[in-house]
């Protein structure tokens, strides 16, 4: 069915709450909501994005400004968006459960530019489904586990190499953690340039990058269980709250403020 505005005009604003729903579990990372502009960056691990209720703007590598509604963003690629206010769904799966390619069954009417794909159409409306029912105390994580699933089986995604996610684990174990990568890879049994080498290759970032991705991940967490950024900061490795904004901003282009001043729930 083709979106349209009588169906799915903008639901009632007078009583909202929070203007942000987040999900962070099981290797997964969803939001939605409004959002402004970012500037360029790059995230650790893949993304799908979809305009609740109309198309937003992307930019990829400093190209042209493209209009879409859907669109799907491998990791390490850099872009900019530019939504206006209006409130986005994004949707990150983590290399140790799947990479990109589990996305694609999420967009529809797709054409690949510059490494992504931008749609006009995907599940826009289970996005607006989950966006709009922000506030009911029964939202649970299903839906999007459920999904997820959905997506995996339909793709045929295949794992990344055994050792790289065995990194991948232990970092998603110790986040904080910065052992060093000639440690890590003499762990798995790889020289530490092969060990960046495959790690690259298979997650679309570098090690350190990725590592840095998990522990602004983390701190989110800790945000959104109450804590304010310089706890939440100290407590994923970060030396101050300004250095978790530094790469915060450097991962989603925007200050944390953004998308964590108000929050709608955290399902883990």
């Amino acid at each position: 069915m083709t979106d349209s505005p009588r169906l799915y005009e903008r639901a009632a604003t007078d009583t909202v709450q929070f203007d942000a729903l987040w999900d962070i579990s099981d290797g997964r990372t969803f939001f939605t909501g409004p959002l402004y502009y970012n500037a360029s960056h790059q995230h650790g691990a893949p993304v799908f994005l979809a305009g609740i209720y109309g198309r937003f703007r992307l930019r990829l590598h400093g190209g042209d400004w493209l209009s879409c509604r859907t669109a799907l963003i491998p990791a390490g690629v850099l872009h900019e968006l530019d939504v206006g206010g209006d409130p986005l769904a994004v949707f990150y799966i983590e290399p140790n459960i799947a990479g990109a390619d589990a996305l694609k069954p999420l967009i529809r009417n797709t054409r690949q530019i510059d490494g992504a794909l931008v749609g006009t159409a995907g599940e826009i409306a289970f996005m607006r489904d989950l966006y709009e029912d922000r506030y009911n105390p029964q939202w649970t994580a299903e839906p999007l586990a459920d999904l997820m699933d959905f997506s995996k089986r339909r793709s045929g995604a295949e794992p990344i190499d055994p050792r790289i996610a065995q990194v991948v684990e232990f970092l998603f174990e110790h986040g904080d953690d910065l052992t060093s990568v000639a440690t890590l890879s003499e762990a798995v049994g790889l020289s530490a340039s092969r060990f960046q080498h495959l790690f690259t290759k298979q997650i679309g970032v570098p090690f350190r990058r990725y590592r840095s991705w998990i522990r602004v991940r983390k701190a989110i967490c800790e945000i959104l269980k109450g804590n304010n950024f310089t706890t939440a900061a100290h407590a994923t490795g970060f030396s101050d709250s300004a250095h978790f904004s530094h790469e915060f901003r450097k991962t989603f282009g925007a200050p944390p403020t953004v998308g964590l001043q108000k929050l709608a729930r955290l399902q883990r």
